[in-house]
């Protein structure tokens, strides 16, 4: 499964935020769900709308990102 297949960005839905194709649930919110220690089964049972299949493709869709930007991350960094 590619990432590509279940997360579309549309200007037109959530200002072009990258979201999980066909619903409004932006994979920031499925990334923060994960980081405050979510399991994926739960986070499908707040947000229906996914599966376990979208979950894993907003995380993989967050490790292309990470490959493709540095972001600064020490406490000396602007």
């Amino acid at each position: 499964m590619s990432w590509r297949e279940r997360i579309t960005s549309d200007p037109a839905v959530c200002h072009g935020k990258a979201c999980v194709r066909g619903t409004r649930v932006m994979v920031s919110v499925v990334l923060d769900n994960l980081a405050a220690g979510l399991l994926p089964d739960e986070i499908v049972r707040h947000y229906p709308t996914i599966t376990i299949d979208d979950v894993r493709a907003c995380v993989a869709y967050a490790a292309e990102l990470a490959r493709e930007r540095l972001i600064p991350h020490s406490p000396d960094a602007a």
